[in-house]
């Protein structure tokens, strides 16, 4: 792949620094589930109170985007970068030293707060300095990391664990912390052609984040990205217990069979990769959206009528992983396509959006109180309710095409 002129870095060093960007967010979260018994117990807390350092943490990272995304728009992509990275490193030390649960939670916020800034740069470097099928190919590498990283991260932290201890497991965070701080410093130029410190001005934020929820186009793969990767994150809190307590996992069994999901997925962006090389990337989008709805409907039907088992719970779950990857490089693209002076904003409300799906989901999964429903009911309600925005939407604008200025 040549690399147009208006691109600073080439499209192997974009992937590559991508997805380590757009890891961190996932990876912090997720590699510390196992360890939070452990910390319970190491504190002297509830574990209920221990849960709500991951909800702090999540809660950093969801809002935490509205903000750094504008940020990266009016002093540039590097610098917000390496400001929110290097608060990311002084809460994680401050969470391996914490020896109570509410500082505990403290500093998993402030983490948030730090590991946010990789998912929205990750995808406005992309749009800097690629359009297109370029731009398709290059997300459809990062976003692999989305899945993966999650996916992957409790059983490495199962492992950490075992063999040293929870504070350990953030040590293996400062490592990345820093390891990412380097690269960012060192291999990542300035790629924000439009700087600009208006767009910090609360009117002109408000203007541009109205702007993009009025946009049809925006909504339209925003919409499916809420509700599809929403189902990600949502369902973190929900297979843990059907798979331990329904379906007879042990821990470790737990922690391999997730792989299945990581294996979908990573399987379904070769796929979307080889294809993208002989199609548009809008063209793998019917097949992504047949694969999800397929998997609702299997997860709707099969452990209503059948004993919840490892296949019956993972196979549907694995079809929907290996299904939402080819929705992501064009969905991702086409959000970011229209706003290219706003294009940290954008990223950042489409960050917001879909792991404001994820939250919907816990939310709604909570209420229910029966993780093995909220399975076979809230998940599959999200995978539809994307599919018929997605499809809803198109049929609207192609039916009734908007003009210029309707547009943003």
């Amino acid at each position: 792949m040549t690399t147009p002129p208006s691109a600073l870095m080439s499209a192997s060093r974009t992937k590559v620094l991508g997805a380590a960007l757009i890891a961190i967010g996932p990876v912090t979260m997720a590699l510390y589930t196992p360890a939070m018994p452990e910390l319970a117990l190491d504190l002297g807390t509830s574990e209920s109170l221990v849960k709500l350092t991951l909800t702090t943490y999540f809660l950093g990272f969801a809002l935490a985007q509205l903000l750094c995304g504008p940020l990266t728009d009016a002093f540039g992509r590097r610098p917000v970068t390496l400001a929110f990275l290097g608060l990311y490193l002084v809460s994680t030390i401050a969470a391996t030293l914490a020896t109570d649960v509410h500082l505990m939670m403290v500093a998993r916020a402030i983490q948030g707060i730090g590991a946010a800034v990789g998912i929205t740069v990750s995808r406005a470097i992309v749009r800097d300095q690629y359009v297109g099928h370029q731009a398709a190919t290059i997300m459809n590498a990062i976003s692999t990391m989305l899945a993966v990283g999650p996916a992957v991260s409790p059983t490495l932290g199962g492992f950490i664990l075992e063999l040293f201890g929870w504070r350990e497991i953030f040590y293996a965070m400062l490592i990345y912390g820093i390891v990412l701080f380097a690269a960012v410093w060192l291999f990542q130029p300035e790629t924000n052609a439009y700087r600009s410190r208006d767009n910090i001005n609360f009117s002109r934020l408000v203007f541009n984040y109205t702007r993009l929820l009025k946009s049809v186009r925006f909504l339209r793969p925003s919409l499916l990205l809420m509700f599809s990767l929403g189902t990600i994150y949502a369902s973190t809190t929900i297979l843990p217990f059907v798979l331990i307590h329904n379906a007879g996992l042990t821990a470790s069994q737990f922690g391999l069979g997730m792989l299945m999901q990581t294996g979908g997925f990573f399987t379904g962006t070769l796929v979307t990769g080889h294809l993208l090389k002989k199609l548009d990337a809008e063209a793998a989008i019917p097949i992504g959206l047949t694969g999800i709805t397929l998997s609702a409907m299997l997860m709707a039907v099969i452990l209503r009528i059948h004993e919840p088992t490892y296949l019956a719970v993972m196979v549907p779950m694995g079809i929907f992983a290996f299904s939402v990857a080819f929705v992501i490089p064009s969905t991702f693209t086409t959000a970011l396509r229209d706003f290219p002076e706003i294009a940290g904003a954008a990223s950042a409300m489409l960050g917001f959006l879909q792991f404001g799906g994820g939250i919907l989901g816990s939310a709604a999964s909570a209420a229910l109180g029966n993780p093995l429903l909220a399975l076979t009911t809230v998940i599959p309600i999200m995978n539809i309710t994307g599919v018929i925005a997605y499809v809803g939407i198109g049929l609207y604008l192609r039916n009734k095409p908007l003009v210029p200025e309707e547009i943003s």
